[in-house]
């Protein structure tokens, strides 16, 4: 009995020590390590599973131990959490030590077990007025510890944080049709939970994974889940970092606003973008040229609105809780769940998706890392080859939250190669966020009118054959089963497959954003929907070039690499012809085993200039009809704008009856081809005879095309300087003539090629060199 009562008082003077640290204001105040700082914050946690180890004091790089003075951990059996804190003033008040813990009298084992469940009954008493409650950390997609500002919020308080995920799939859609979450992102996002809960166990903690439940009528899903954690665990605050999404953005305020009536402190913070959509402002900038990125930064530049700052560092450690709620394991949300077939066997269609990722942050980290060492060089006029990895591949990270695009631009920026064109992609990022704010039906409903009555084709075995990688088209092919089999493909061949279905299938556009939603590993709603509404001719921003699926494979496959890659059965054609095999001899076919319609389908279809023809007449047509939405001084399509830019143009910040009338549409015109503007005038002409033709030709690289410049731009020169020469000498020539003088001699060069071209492409004519002794 006397042992019992020891061991009782001993744990109640550790509590009263402890709550005496942790209200000392100075010492427990947190902040955020900021990465290039000299000292960085030691939040250790004693315990991953509940009440199952002792604190103990992690080492950190660059800190001397032996400096921390008194600043040392507090040995408590099984206590929630302690606390490190270096350059600290020293704690008042007697620290017990192990080796005084560790002097009891001896006792039965039986007895030892009651008094450890005693001790910890009541040093992670909930009731204590003392304890401060835990803390929900709601992730979604921010799944990184590196720069995430919910998370140091977090550790600024000093209380225990219990992460949290919670699937709610009715809640991720929007009221169309928008497959927030198809396949592929479903199985990105199950790997990347399950790596990201690994990384938080490597700092004392993990991820509670919850499958959303409730009255959705009535509560919702998600809020109906966070109270009843809320009321299980004690908790008055809940932590997250911010998603843009309308649909999304609504469901976050109602969940906050029903928290905060029941007393529970709500937070979000903005880190998914650069620039937080829902404050970007036109004022100052005007709408001209709205849709483009050069408009949107601009109006970034215009009102800059808070500081991006500077990246987080990742904690060292997490406080933990005393109890930990009840969750789910994580394959019950069914987020990798495989078909079946007929006979039991599973079909495992991620498997190559499963080789192609490294689906952690640090496999974030590490792309990153290599492409700011390699490929970062030549993005900037390399980043269109699909035969070699130009790119960075970092989009699914972004999505998903692994990699901030903070930290993303900041190592960006200190790269020694800082290319314009790249940091540019964040901004196209940012920009069609807020196209999404802007028009919340933006991946299902066409923003230009006209384009709504389009007349698209109906024929769903190209459909299929486009999905399938089917079509006949090699580089298309190629591009297709890529996807499939990874699912990724760099931008400029999502151009190519966008391009073949609308331009020359003339399938609308909702098929391409529904399939790459269900295929892509980064599928993201906003710059999907902005991207195929841009290329399906009906967005903000007209595409003013279209990809041809046989001239684009000089810019981004001159040597044919790529579709040998992707499809194998062509491998053995020649470099001149295996983008185009229905133009190789019979006896090339034979010795390379190509054989239309078995080995190799045939094209679903043979001439595409008439294709491309019957898209611009439809085109045409629509405008036309609907000639109500074209601007007739300048032949610009005209779109509606949303009441935000409405009142942004007008200057007001609320409705003004004499101004704005209920009902009454704003149109602005916004860009448009120049191809269209001319097929207005005459519906019924060819595309070939349009003079602004929008087919892009091929290249091999820019770099190619830039020699050639600077020599025909040096032959220019040669020829200036050619032609002077011969005109010094005509005069000299005909003054002789005039005064009877003999005729001086004269010496000229030839023309000359270049010696140096590598192919039959860099051959250039040279300019004839007159030379004088």
């Amino acid at each position: 009995m006397e042992d019992d009562e020891l061991e009782l008082a001993l744990a109640l003077s550790l509590l009263d020590m402890k709550d005496q640290q942790i209200s000392t204001p100075n010492q427990m105040t947190l902040h955020p390590a900021v990465r290039g700082n000299a000292s960085s914050v030691l939040c250790n946690s004693n315990a991953k599973t509940q009440g199952n180890s002792c604190t103990q004091q992690e080492d950190v790089p660059g800190v001397d131990n032996k400096s921390l003075g008194t600043s040392q951990a507090l040995y408590v059996p099984d206590s929630s959490t302690s606390f490190s804190i270096p350059n600290t003033a020293s704690v008042s008040g007697q620290v017990m030590k192990e080796e005084d813990l560790s002097k009891k009298p001896r006792c039965s084992k039986n007895r030892r077990q009651r008094r450890k469940v005693a001790a910890q009954q009541i040093v992670g008493l909930k009731h204590s007025p003392s304890a401060p409650p835990p803390v929900l950390l709601w992730f979604r997609r921010d799944l990184r510890l590196c720069d995430n500002p919910a998370l140091i919020r977090c550790l600024e308080l000093g209380a225990p944080v219990i992460p949290v995920f919670i699937w709610s799939p009715e809640e991720e859609e929007g009221s169309g049709v928008t497959i927030a979450m198809g396949g592929a992102c479903k199985y990105w996002l199950h790997q990347a939970l399950s790596c990201f809960c690994a990384s938080l166990e490597r700092i004392g903690s993990h991820l509670i994974f919850l499958k959303a439940s409730g009255d959705e009528n009535k509560d919702g899903s998600s809020l109906h889940t966070l109270k009843t954690l809320v009321k299980e665990t004690g908790a008055q605050t809940v932590m997250a970092n911010a998603l843009y999404e309308p649909w999304l953005k609504e469901r976050d305020d109602v969940v906050f606003s029903a928290l905060h009536k029941e007393g529970v402190e709500c937070k979000m913070f903005h880190s998914y973008c650069l620039r937080d959509p829902f404050s970007v402002s036109t004022e100052g900038v005007g709408l001209r040229g709205l849709g483009s990125v050069s408009h949107f930064m601009n109006c970034c530049r215009q009102n800059p609105g808070a500081s991006i700052g500077v990246p987080l560092d990742p904690p060292v450690s997490l406080p933990s809780p005393t109890r930990w709620p009840q969750g789910v394991p994580l394959d019950k949300l069914g987020l990798a769940r495989m078909p079946r077939r007929k006979d039991g066997t599973i079909i495992d269609w991620a498997e190559n998706i499963r080789k192609s990722w490294d689906f952690s942050e640090d496999g974030a980290h590490a792309r990153l890392e290599a492409f700011l060492h390699d490929g970062v060089y030549r993005y900037e006029k390399e980043s269109g080859r699909a035969d070699a990895p130009n790119t960075s591949c970092l989009s699914p990270y972004l999505h998903f939250g692994q990699l901030s695009p903070r930290w993303l631009l900041w190592d960006a920026k200190g790269a020694r190669c800082r290319p314009p064109k790249f940091q540019r992609k964040l901004a196209w990022r940012d920009l069609a966020y807020w196209q999404l704010t802007l028009f919340p039906d933006l991946p299902w409903e066409s923003l230009r009118p006209p384009y709504k009555a389009l007349r698209w084709s109906t024929d769903c075995r190209h459909l299929k054959a486009w999905q399938k990688g089917k079509t006949g088209y090699p580089l298309v092919d190629a591009a297709m089963r890529q996807l499939w089999l990874t699912g990724w493909m760099n931008n400029y061949m999502r151009h190519v497959v966008a391009s073949f279905l609308i331009a020359y299938l003339h399938l609308p556009w909702q098929e391409g954003y529904r399939w790459f939603q269900d295929t892509l590993v980064d599928a993201d709603v906003a710059i999907d929907a902005m991207m195929w509404q841009n290329g399906g001719m009906c967005g903000l921003d007209h595409w003013n070039f279209v990809m041809h699926p046989v001239d684009a494979a000089m810019t981004c496959d001159p040597y044919g690499s790529y579709v040998r890659k992707w499809c194998p059965e062509l491998a053995d054609l020649p470099d001149e012809l295996i983008h185009k095999p229905w133009k190789c001899p019979a006896s090339i076919l034979r010795r390379t085993g190509v054989v239309f319609g078995q080995t190799y389908p045939e094209r679903i279809v043979t001439n595409l200039e008439e294709q491309r023809s019957k898209s611009l007449q439809d085109v045409a047509l629509v405008r036309k009809q609907f000639e109500q939405y074209v601007d007739k001084r300048s032949g610009c399509d005209l779109v509606p704008l949303p009441k935000r830019l409405v009142s942004e143009a007008l200057g007001v910040s609320h409705w003004d009856g004499a101004v704005v009338t209920e009902g009454k549409q704003f149109l602005l015109p916004v860009i448009t081809r120049m191809e269209f503007k001319h097929q207005l005038e005459d519906p019924d002409a060819d595309a070939a005879s349009n003079p602004y033709n929008a087919v892009l030709k091929g290249y091999v690289s820019r770099k190619r095309d830039e020699t050639i410049a600077f020599l025909n731009e040096t032959d220019f020169t040669a020829s200036v300087m050619c032609e002077g020469a011969h005109r010094q000498e005509r005069l000299e020539r005909d003054y002789r003539r005039m005064e009877g003088l003999p005729l001086a001699p004269s010496n000229r060069g030839r023309a000359r090629r270049t010696s140096t071209a590598k192919d039959k492409f860099s051959v250039v004519p040279g300019g004839a060199i007159a030379s004088r002794n």
